[in-house]
């Protein structure tokens, strides 16, 4: 979300003042030429990481599953900040001017603020997605096939994104009667209006980031939970098996103490032999039903345990890019800019928008089917120049 910082060293509000500040009154040469490199490479990896992640879907069929299309969401939302939100703010923050006119002014802040609410909400609906699938595997095994649910939910995030922050960028000024924003600047009218930042911020990520880690959470302890029945389990079947071995022990006691052993064997007719022979198949094949049911609970144990990890890294890095920019954004506008140095401003929103660049790597360390599917991408690109 864009918060371009107007302060001087002093703490003067050039807003306040109806003026503006180049970076080239801010920084060196060396520093502005850094920014820039490191801006390029934002900007780059954002939008190379989130198309390879679309195309991943378009050639790969085995990802076009419920939570995949909704981790597809999030990349739409990422590439659109990185290929339209941020290229448009780098000649503001080197000029310090708006040069685009208020009509691109107000898209830019529409989609910007609208991708990383969006952003958020997708992250949220993600982990309710991993929530239903550990907990509740047979309700979710249910669900995967109405695939109007899962659109259902993905224009839900894109409606209430927008709803959220759109309607007062757009119509502000028509309805309080006046605008306090000049020309040359592109921010928007709420910028200081702190309650409506409050609750807005509240909506944005305070109860996106409180679902996700209910779910998170929730996830932990099932998952724990479930861990000890099993290691109980495990244990009981190893106490069963040592009493089975000391019964065979004393069996063949007996047997040696009545003189059996001295090459003396009791006759059994083919009946017999073929009634105990029968008993041992039934038993092994009890006994082989078990070990494999057990097997399953273990692997499904293993994947549940790989799910939930997959969601805490995204939801940590979730909270460490969003955290600050919530908290800062609420202060700045209850004390108009005069609280905190103009800087922190402008590492918690630039914040946000790393958050779009990493998310497309998040998805190969957690997801073996992704790790796939990127490396198919890279095939069929190398093929494609091979043919060219």
């Amino acid at each position: 979300m864009s918060a371009i910082a107007l302060n001087n060293s002093t703490g003067i509000d050039f807003f306040g003042m109806n003026n503006t500040v180049s970076m080239e009154l801010l920084y060196s040469e060396n520093i502005r030429v850094i920014i820039i490199v490191l801006i390029s490479l934002l900007i780059v990896l954002t939008v190379l990481g989130n198309i390879l992640v679309m195309l991943a879907f378009i050639l790969d069929k085995r990802l076009r599953t419920q939570s995949n299309f909704f981790l597809l969401n999030l990349a739409i939302c990422d590439f659109l900040l990185g290929a339209v939100a941020i290229p448009l703010y780098v000649p503001y923050m080197l000029t310090g001017k708006w040069i685009f006119g208020r009509f691109l002014c107000k898209l830019w802040l529409v989609v910007d603020y609208t991708m990383c609410t969006a952003s958020a909400f997708n992250v949220a609906l993600i982990s309710y997605d991993r929530f239903l699938c550990v907990t509740m595997a047979v309700l979710y095994r249910s669900l995967q096939k109405r695939h109007s649910q899962t659109v259902f939910k993905m224009l839900i995030v894109w409606i209430l994104s927008f709803l959220l922050y759109s309607p007062a960028i757009l119509l502000w000024e028509n309805i309080v009667g006046y605008s306090n924003i000049p020309e040359d600047l592109c921010i928007a009218e709420f910028h200081y209006t702190w309650y409506f930042l409050l609750v807005a911020s509240s909506i944005g990520f305070a109860l996106p980031f409180i679902s996700i880690s209910f779910f998170n959470l929730s996830l932990y302890w099932n998952i724990t939970k479930r861990s000890r029945k099993k290691r109980h389990s495990l244990a009981q079947l190893a106490g069963k098996k040592e009493n089975n071995v000391s019964s065979y022990i004393i069996a063949t006691n007996f047997i040696l103490a009545n003189g059996k052993s001295n090459g003396q064997q009791d006759y059994k007719s083919p009946m017999q032999r073929k009634q105990q022979s029968g008993g041992r198949t039934r038993s092994s094949s009890k006994q082989n039903e078990g070990v494999h049911s057990g097997d399953l609970h273990v692997i499904k144990l293993s994947r549940d345990k790989k799910v939930a990890q997959s969601l805490a890294i995204l939801v940590c890095v979730f909270g460490i890019c969003w955290a600050p920019y919530t908290f800062l954004m609420s202060i700045r506008a209850a004390c108009h800019g005069y609280c905190i140095d103009s800087y922190w401003y402008d590492v918690t929103f630039w914040l946000l928008w790393i958050n779009s660049a990493i998310n497309p790597v998040l998805y190969p360390l957690c997801h073996k089917q992704f790790r796939s599917a990127f490396l198919r991408v890279f095939l069929h690109m190398c093929l494609w120049k091979t043919v060219q």
